[in-house]
């Protein structure tokens, strides 16, 4: 009699692997970025990228103690947020960096883009190189080098890119880039424009040597006296090479 084996179940199949499909904007360049919204981990953002900025970089605080999200800074601009890294506050390169931003603030910022300095600084290490150099504008303190990674600037182990990051009011990455002091600044300038820059920076000097004069407790317009020159323009020039004058010098002082 031949018994009958009842025979063994086949194992389970292990199921196939889940792959998670990231969207992603960017060109595929592999960098040392963090977690950071629409762009996948282990790309590099790039000029022309779309980003999601919710979430992207996470949490910085200001050198006043604030905490911020990059989503806060550009909703409260009007075009957009321009970021400059540093290595490291009140060192040679990076103070030459910040003037240079200080000294071109109005004309950089005149379509609307807020600037903002960013390092992995402490609050009390920016706010003393804020209150030294007279800086116009927020320093940003990411120890975790969180939105520095996430912008593509983060340098292995715990350093940080001198660059510069320009995202407009729709998330478009319009800068990002390493780059020497001018570099960055001149990144900038491009952006808003070489004309508009220069529109500007002859506007702020032709308000700053207008004088207004009271008569008789009248004040007017036509009673508004303008120095006068004999080509009617020196004291444009005069102002446009102090500024041409105070860049040589810092430029200068980063090569010393």
């Amino acid at each position: 009699m031949v018994e009958l084996r009842k025979r063994k179940a086949l194992a389970d199949t292990a199921p196939p692997p889940v792959v998670k499909s990231v969207k992603s904007s960017t060109s595929g360049k592999k960098g040392d970025s963090s977690t950071n919204g629409s762009v996948a981990t282990g790309n590099k953002v790039a000029a022309g990228d779309i980003i999601t900025i919710d979430g992207f970089g996470g949490k910085v605080e200001t050198n006043d103690g604030e905490k911020v999200t990059l989503r806060k800074l550009v909703d409260e601009s009007k075009s957009g947020v321009v970021l400059f890294t540093y290595p490291k506050a009140s060192t040679p390169g990076c103070t030459t960096q910040a003037c240079l931003f200080r000294d071109e603030f109005t004309p950089l910022t005149a379509t609307g883009y807020s600037i903002y300095g960013l390092s992995t600084d402490s609050p009390k290490s920016n706010s003393t190189f804020k209150t030294k150099q007279k800086l116009p504008y927020i320093l940003l303190c990411d120890p975790a080098a969180t939105l520095i990674g996430a912008i593509g600037m983060k340098k292995s182990p715990n350093g940080t890119t001198r660059g510069v990051f320009v995202v407009n009011k729709e998330g478009k990455v319009e800068a990002a880039s390493p780059g020497g002091p001018a570099a960055t600044v001149d990144a900038v300038r491009k952006i808003v424009g070489e004309e508009k820059v220069r529109d500007n920076v002859e506007n702020l000097a032709a308000g700053q040597k207008v004088e207004k004069k009271t008569e008789e407790g009248r004040t007017s317009v036509k009673e508004v006296e303008q120095p006068t020159t004999a080509d009617g323009d020196e004291a444009k020039v005069e102002v446009a090479a102090e500024v041409a004058d105070s860049a040589q010098t810092l430029d200068g002082g980063e090569r010393a």
